[in-house]
């Protein structure tokens, strides 16, 4: 009995040396961001091919938080090519995190990799997706329960905890980042997608579909504004579309196109979560290309004043797009009193040889809007030092006026600033308040201003006489040091914001310097601050001491936006006014010439430009 009790456990033992523990991809996904089998070897492995690649799927569960979805990786082509579209198979291999792009800011991608062992089951198997919107809604208002901070995901400084280190169970009912990190390698469909942008250069663009959206302007568009829960929303519910898995081309995007349906597998790449359609989607409709002009003409009463604010990329005398600047000003902006301008380029462009000033460039600006209106404005400007203030290479971009001398002057009798020079208020001989240059910049050796724009003043008169001030302002370019809104950095990095907030508190000083001298003087300060009015760390040396623009105007919140860029329509163009002029009628308008462009192409600008009508007596 003793024996025969010895030999079943035996036997029991040697058929478990022969067991094939099987791994699914549930388990491999599990419910956090980064996969609890992450560096393991598994094996058993089952799924149906989904998409080239590979992807493979297994049947959904009740919990949402877990992909049933796997990105299955290999470098050869014999492996990939050894499965096709609907093959039931089973494979093993390792689970490793994936950084796209080697940049530790991007989130990583749980992928099986090395696969082995591939065996084909059946072929000719259909994988249902999950139907957005129907199935499951992204949620509406936050990307990150890491976004802590009074911003949301704009909160400053960025990068207090990272998504990849906390990797907490995902909510993915309440974060758009857990939300598609629980769908990573599924195949899903977006039905009625909405483009709510242009393409990028590799074809890629953003889009929503037929579920619930907050911020949604009259474009169709998601403008960055504050969500119902006090803090700017990121607009968590939109997805961008990668390239077709079939090798067709996506057509070209605008914001408001109308698309068939989508289908295709979730994949985080680049800094963002894509859907990889199966097939390019087609057109079904576009939206009309006419955008009106502004309603704010200039009245010429010797008290009001309209002025216009355009950042015109990169303006040189040989641009091909000048003559499309000057279409803008004519018949969509209709001639302010005074354009503040910025990007304009030096008179030999991107060419670096030394070239400082930019009068060829604003006489050119200036003719080509004589050729087409009766204006003919006159032009201010500093030059620069030499390859100082950012942008292209030789540029030397900087703000400028162009003014009509029929309703405004400039102050006279006061020289103009030289680059290095600081322009300060003072007490005229008349006991007016004026200048000591006239246009100057702002405290030009200040370290706020280092590779990047200084801000000009300049002191004007109507024809009547009543005085004014303007400030012309460009601020430092968000071009470096940002990370991707879908990065682990949370809130995300705001690169050289360090720098936009000291660039804003010179302005700052030097505006409560000229109010203390006269707390009743009209200043109008307009430009691209490079940032969102939510970055309220940005913009708060400005609290208690200027009023924008758009509030006083009532400018409805979802039309507050002047660049398209991601997935959001942002604004980065910015009209403040002093208390005297707040207390008097504000109206203003964004003009959405470029938003609204049908393509790229026929762009000017990648900023619209901006009118108000203020009085200024």
């Amino acid at each position: 009995m003793l024996l025969s009790n010895l030999y079943l456990q035996f036997l029991c033992q040697c058929a478990l040396t022969h067991v094939v523990y099987s791994t699914t991809i549930a388990e491999i996904q599990g419910p956090a961001f980064r996969s609890p089998l992450e560096g393991k070897s598994v094996s058993g492995v089952s799924g149906v091919v989904t998409a080239k690649g590979f992807y493979i799927q297994s049947a959904p569960l009740e919990d949402d938080r877990v992909s049933t979805g796997l990105f299955v990786f290999s470098e050869s082509s014999t492996v990939l090519n050894s499965v096709k579209v609907g093959d039931s198979i089973t494979l093993s291999g390792t689970v490793e995190e994936f950084i796209p792009s080697d940049d530790p800011t991007f989130l990583t991608t749980t992928e099986l990799e090395s696969p082995t062992n591939i065996k084909i089951v059946s072929t000719n198997n259909v994988v249902n997706p999950i139907i957005l919107g129907v199935d499951r809604s992204p949620p509406t208002e936050s990307l990150s329960a890491l976004d802590v901070g009074p911003d949301g995901f704009l909160t400053v400084p960025g990068n207090q905890s990272l998504v990849d280190i906390v990797n907490a169970t995902v909510q993915p009912t309440q974060f758009g980042l857990d939300f598609w990190s629980s769908l990573e390698g599924q195949l899903v469909t977006v039905p009625k997608p909405i483009s709510i942008g242009f393409e990028n250069d590799f074809g890629e663009f953003w889009v929503r579909g037929a579920w619930p959206a907050t911020n949604v302007n009259s474009r169709g568009g998601l403008t960055l504004a504050v969500g119902p829960d006090g803090t700017p929303d990121p607009g968590p519910e939109s997805v961008i579309i990668g390239t077709p898995a079939d090798g067709t081309t996506n057509p070209t995007m605008c914001v408001g196109k109308t698309l068939s349906n989508i289908t295709g597998v979730v994949q985080y790449q680049f800094g963002f979560y894509y859907i990889i359609p199966l097939t390019a989607p087609t057109v079904l409709s576009t939206p009309d290309g006419a955008v009106p002009p502004t309603t704010l003409t200039s009245v010429n009463d010797g008290c009001t004043v309209t002025i216009g604010d355009y950042n015109v990329d990169n303006l040189a005398p040989t641009s091909a797009h000048l003559s499309n600047v000057a279409t803008d000003v004519v018949t969509h902006l209709l001639t302010p009193d005074i354009m503040f301008f910025q990007e304009i380029q030096d008179n030999s462009g991107p060419t670096d040889d030394g070239t400082v000033d930019a009068s060829v460039t604003l006489s050119t600006l200036s003719s080509a809007i004589a050729a087409q209106s009766t204006v003919k404005y006159n032009f201010t400007e500093v030059i620069s030092v030499n390859d100082q203030d950012g942008g292209e290479p030789g540029g030397n971009i900087r703000p400028a006026y162009l003014f009509n001398p029929k309703t405004v002057s400039l102050v006279s009798g006061i020289p103009v600033g030289g680059p290095l020079d600081a322009v300060k208020p003072l007490v005229g001989s008349e006991g007016k308040l004026t200048l000591n240059f006239n246009p100057g910049r702002i405290d030009p050796t200040n370290s706020a201003w280092d590779a990047s724009r200084k801000p000009i003043v300049a002191a004007w008169e109507t024809t009547t006489g009543a005085r004014f001030f303007t400030i012309d302002l460009h601020d430092a370019a968000k071009i470096s040091g940002d990370s991707s809104t879908q990065g682990s950095p949370r809130p995300p990095l705001n690169g050289d914001v360090s720098q936009r907030i000291a660039q804003v508190q010179v302005i700052a000083t030097f505006v409560k310097t000229l109010l203390d001298a006269d707390p009743d003087a009209s200043l109008i300060i307009a430009g691209d601050f490079n940032e969102f009015i939510q970055t309220a760390a940005v913009f708060s040396p400005f609290e208690g001491l200027v009023s924008e623009v758009d509030d006083l105007a009532g400018i409805a919140v979802l039309d507050r936006y002047t660049f398209v860029f991601d997935n959001l329509m942002e604004q980065l163009d910015h009209t403040f006014v002093s208390p005297a002029v707040a207390q008097r009628n504000v109206e203003a308008e964004h003009v959405h010439i470029n938003s609204w462009a049908l393509s790229l192409d026929v762009r000017t600008s990648d900023h619209d430009p901006s009118v108000a009508r203020i009085r200024v007596c």
